[in-house]
């Protein structure tokens, strides 16, 4: 008995070693800001390249980028990083996001921004200006990596 006791307390020693712990509070608030600047910085007047695989890199491998009120999904790092390489031909005069609130629970952050800008996209004829209140929830794998937004369009 005593053996089958010893050998219980070493798997579950072993068990719980390998699992690793979950994120601190700052430390899912700083990777919340760095997605929110990684974000911004995409759509910018001087954007390039760099910004949006700056901004891809955060995702992990197999991420899911749900768009809540389109119905719309992403799961492919090559279609989104493709649809966001196409933007570059967008005129934006200014693009912003400003962090109003953050909540944090077990590896996941609610951001509630306010996401305004001017841009004329180049498919359209006419400039677009938005002034938008969204909510934003990131779950992040054991790696820290981004594997599911949803995005609550205002």
């Amino acid at each position: 008995m005593k053996n089958l006791t010893f050998v219980l307390i070493c798997l579950l020693l072993s068990l719980s070693s390998n699992v690793k712990a979950a994120f601190t509070s700052a430390q899912l608030i700083e990777k919340a800001k760095a997605f929110v600047s990684a974000k911004n910085a995409r759509q910018q007047p001087n954007s390039t390249i760099k910004e949006i695989d700056n901004y891809i890199s955060l995702l992990s491998d197999d991420f899911v980028d749900e768009h809540v009120k389109f119905k719309f999904t992403y799961t492919s790092k090559t279609k989104l990083r493709e649809d966001i390489v196409s933007k570059l031909k967008d005129k934006v005069v200014y693009s912003n996001i400003e962090i109003i609130e953050i909540m944090v629970g077990a590896n996941v952050v609610f951001v509630k921004m306010n996401e305004s800008g001017k841009v004329k996209p180049a498919h359209l004829d006419k400039t677009i200006e938005y002034n938008k209140i969204n909510i934003v929830s990131l779950e992040f794998d054991n790696a820290g990596l981004v594997k599911h937004i949803r995005r609550h369009h205002g």
